[in-house]
């Protein structure tokens, strides 16, 4: 087995984590920011007020999104295990 065959195999693992991560985390990040200037704008320093609507965000983001990660990491571990034989001999 090639060291570059590894090092692509890598490297498409790392953007897939990356991607999948960045999608279920990204309007986590959104909701956090505007629930931090909306307590700036009031003067609210409550530290709990911007657990529950980053919770929901997150989890209705894995609700919508759950599909497409499962088809992601499907179709690579799949695209994986077929090109085992050629990787190898």
């Amino acid at each position: 087995m090639d060291p570059q065959i590894v090092l692509d195999l890598y490297g498409q693992g790392f953007y897939l984590i990356v991607v999948i991560v960045s999608a279920l985390m990204v309007p986590s990040l959104v909701v956090g920011l505007i629930v931090s200037i909306f307590q700036a704008a009031t003067q609210i320093n409550e530290q709990t007020l911007t657990f529950l609507p980053r919770f929901i965000v997150t989890i209705f983001a894995i609700m919508h999104l759950g599909p497409w990660v499962l088809t992601t990491l499907t179709d690579f571990f799949t695209q994986l295990f077929i090109d085992i034989p050629m990787m190898i001999g």
